[in-house]
């Protein structure tokens, strides 16, 4: 059994224990989160989609953790201006561990 969740503007292929890291939560660490974003659910061969979410559908998850992403940078230059400018970002995000999935 499988679904398909949106969160943080992107979406998630999740199945129970599998560990996500998605968009940062307000949550905080042990805390459990509800995915109510449920677009495709598959379930002994049967595959239910929404249109565009699935009514009633949620997948509940822990908070495991909390980190920041890999850095990138952006190096910007104008010729013949004497500019530049190095900039960093590193993004924010919190880690899932999927614990259920209900239709």
């Amino acid at each position: 059994m499988y679904a398909v969740v949106k969160t943080g503007g992107k979406q998630f292929r999740v199945a129970v224990g599998d560990k996500i890291e998605v968009e940062r939560l307000p949550n905080a660490v042990g805390d459990q989160v509800t995915l109510q974003s449920v677009l495709m659910v598959e379930q002994d061969g049967n595959v239910k989609t929404g249109s565009p979410m699935i009514s009633g559908a949620q997948v509940i998850a822990k908070v495991i953790g909390e980190g920041l992403g890999k850095k990138v940078t952006h190096f910007d230059y104008r010729n013949k201006h004497r500019r530049r400018k190095t900039i960093g970002h590193r993004q924010q995000f919190t880690r899932l561990e999927i614990s259920e999935i209900k239709v």
